[in-house]
């Protein structure tokens, strides 16, 4: 028989009880954890800015809000494409540098040897110039502040010598024969960035064209180089694109537009919040008859792929190489308060047959700039069998040739990677820089001789003179690499080439690269060889 108010009834509830009680203590204490109700006054709308506050104000740590916001912007965007990026304050300007076409510091072109800042070059028109500055001179002191011979990282170097146009910097500078050292007080001035970084002819009709980037300059270099060329008697171009990651969109326009007639299309872009835009030629290209090559590679990208991809889909002209890098996104760039930006890919741009040459990708895949090596490994780069693309992503050109589109520009002429002459007699001096070392030596021991010269003719005539090779073969041996005559007979004409090449750039600078390397460039070899037989033109439906 039980009764409602029986001593267990009474006291069951209120063990519970305290049980709960010290139950929550021990939990409160243990768990060191509050409960705020006042979190629920955050708006669900802005959840980010409300984590990054919440860890800010109640954090065990005292935490940066700037630091928090900075690593939380790149961890979103890489869920979204591989080019949209967030660029921090500290690096917005050596990025744009290129792009906007110059920077502000005394106008040279240096390199660290033994510890020591030397200038190989100076900007011609710039401060250092102007001021008689000549290249093989030594920069031992910057505002008083030693440089020389004291491990000074070489990635400082443009820190001291960049500034604001019209401030100073003062440098002590050490010249051979010249017992003291002479100061030079720099007032700092625009300094160009060119992006064309050749223009000469290989042969006597045909012009060569060599863009590095797409910048706000490029269009105005292009056609200064072409005026050059046009001179000199060219009749045939070509334009060299290889290495060219892209730029500005309207570079590659304007410059696709001088060889087009009017109303072709360009290109079109188009993205979710960005309806068509379409850019088509006004007819107006001082170029519209002239034999055209372009060269493109695997790190041919973007603007390249833009112009490189007009030309083809408008039978324009012909593509030597290889498969480009295959990036089809648009990117905005929008800038913040703090002086840092974002280039967010707001659209997907199209070639003239509709084909969009972007590669796939997966957000947050880490290997998409990775995916070259694979083709390598693939074969891509020694047999163009190797490379296989969908009936899918099949498009026509004007003239109803077939292209595709999924995964950049394939050339009209595939040139398989050369590797003849690449011994490991030729590996073990590349690795250990020996070329550029005895490239930069030789030209820094004939200063005297070679310092008024500006052809590469000039250059030529004078290196013909010495047996560079020989006198290499023995530097290499002085810095550990023994010789090897199999190797030597197999790797002579690539390090021999390279080795006049890097001491012209040393004395003239790109004027006098790019005549030597030619003689190895497989590539150029090959468009050269096809303009000379007349297979550099393709039939152009004017309609």
């Amino acid at each position: 028989m039980s009764y409602p108010n029986s001593r267990k009834d009474i006291i069951y509830p209120v063990v519970i009880a305290i049980v709960l009680v010290i139950g929550v203590a021990l939990g409160l204490i243990l768990g060191g954890r509050v409960e705020k109700p006042n979190l629920l006054v955050y708006p669900r709308t802005d959840k980010l800015s409300n984590v990054i506050r919440y860890i800010a104000d109640e954090y065990v740590d005292t935490i940066s809000t700037e630091t928090l916001v900075e690593n939380t912007i790149p961890a979103v965007l890489k869920n979204l494409d591989p080019h949209s990026v967030y660029i921090p304050a500290k690096d917005l300007q050596s990025v744009n540098e290129p792009l906007e076409g110059g920077f502000d510091g005394i106008g040279i072109q240096f390199n660290m040897n033994n510890d020591t800042v030397v200038v190989i070059n100076t900007i011609p028109g710039g401060p250092s110039e102007k001021l008689g500055i000549l290249a093989g001179d030594r920069i031992v002191k910057v505002n008083g502040k030693n440089i020389a011979g004291v491990k000074f990282p070489m990635d400082s170097v443009p820190k001291l010598l960049k500034g604001p146009t019209g401030t100073r910097v003062k440098v002590s500078i050490k010249r051979t024969d010249v017992p003291d050292l002479i100061d030079f007080d720099i007032v700092r001035d625009k300094i160009p960035i060119y992006s064309v970084d050749v223009a000469y002819m290989p042969t006597k009709d045909i012009g060569y064209i060599k863009i590095n980037t797409f910048a706000k300059t490029t269009y105005k270099e292009f056609l200064e180089a072409m005026v050059k060329l046009t001179e000199k008697g060219m009749t045939k171009l070509i334009l060299d694109l290889r290495s060219n990651s892209g730029g500005y969109m309207d570079a590659a326009i304007n410059i696709a537009n001088e060889f087009l007639p009017a109303n072709r299309l360009i290109v079109y872009t188009q993205g979710k919040n960005r309806p068509r835009q379409e850019a088509k030629s006004n007819g107006k290209g001082f170029f519209q008859d002239l034999p055209l090559t372009i060269l493109i590679d695997e790190f041919s990208a973007s603007a390249s792929e833009i112009l490189a991809g007009a030309i083809q889909d408008n039978d324009r002209g012909i593509i030597v190489g290889r498969r480009s890098f295959g990036k089809g996104l648009v990117q905005e760039q929008v800038y913040f308060s703090d002086g840092s930006a974002l280039r967010l890919t707001i659209a997907r741009y199209y070639t003239p047959s509709g084909r969009s040459i972007q590669k796939p990708y997966k957000p947050g895949d880490e290997e998409y700039f990775y995916e070259i090596g694979n083709r390598y490994l693939h074969g891509e780069f020694q047999n163009a069998d190797s490379i296989q693309f969908a009936d899918s992503l099949k498009y026509y050109t004007v003239g109803g040739r077939t292209v595709y589109g999924g995964g950049g520009i394939m050339p009209d002429f595939f040139v398989p990677l050369d590797t003849a002459g690449i011994t490991p007699y030729y590996q073990q001096v590349s690795r250990r820089n020996l070329i550029y070392r005895y490239a930069f030596k030789f030209a820094d021991e004939h200063r005297k001789q070679t310092r008024g010269m500006k052809s590469f003719d000039e250059v030529d005539r004078y290196l013909k003179k010495f047996n560079i090779m020989a006198d290499f073969v023995a530097f290499a041996k002085q810095n550990g690499v023994d010789p090897d005559s199999n190797d030597l007979a197999k790797s002579k004409l690539i390090i021999e080439t390279q080795l006049k090449a890097t001491i012209a750039r040393n004395i003239i600078d790109n004027e006098g690269f790019y005549p030597y390397i030619r003689y190895i460039d497989e590539t150029l070899i090959k468009a050269i060889d096809l303009c000379e037989k007349g297979n550099c033109i393709l039939p152009l439906n004017r309609n």
